[in-house]
């Protein structure tokens, strides 16, 4: 038994050096595996919010497309009912109350409606000052006990929705 055991202390010996050497090894694949798993943890962060940010980015272009497809449609909307309004306001005396009339009036409110579910609002123009984002002016005119700038007339509505103007008011100003 005795000769055995030299044998059995180079093996215990071997054996030490070898399991060091394994765990070298494998603290060396944990740590590989380690920076492995952080840059796929990176990458998946990086992907996550590339979606976040495209969904976003799609959610804010499909507004845009609506609004921008509200405001072609209102537009061409508008010049319509200024022709209704000025079709209404035009009636000789003796129709104002039979059932044709009533029948415009009604398509005029209707019109009206329309255009307020959807945000469009006037923009206001006789006696405010004159705003070339807002108002487009057809005259300059010397107007006594009108300070510079003020509108005297609104000639046809003007129309906005939101911060968009559809339609400037057309204007005569005071000089």
């Amino acid at each position: 038994m005795a000769e055995h055991q030299p044998n059995r202390v180079k093996a215990e010996m071997g054996d030490e050096q070898t399991s060091e050497a394994s765990i070298e090894e494998l603290q060396a694949e944990l740590e590989k595996a380690k920076a492995e798993a952080a840059e796929y943890l990176d990458q998946w962060r990086r992907s996550v919010a590339e979606m976040s940010n495209f969904r976003k980015r799609m959610q804010r272009e499909q507004a845009e497309f609506n609004n921008n497809a509200t405001a072609r449609v209102m537009e061409r909307l508008l010049p319509v009912l200024d022709d209704m309004d000025r079709a209404v306001a035009a009636l000789p005396a003796g129709q104002v109350a039979d059932d044709w009339t009533n029948g415009f009036r009604l398509i005029q409110q209707k019109l009206h409606a329309l255009l307020d579910q959807e945000g469009v609002v006037l923009i206001p123009a006789a006696g405010q000052t004159f705003d070339p984002s807002l108002h487009e002016a057809i005259s300059i005119e010397e107007q006594p006990g009108y300070p510079e700038g003020q509108i005297i007339a609104e000639v046809a509505r003007g129309y906005r929705l939101g911060d968009r103007v559809l339609k400037p008011s057309i204007v005569r100003v005071a000089r």
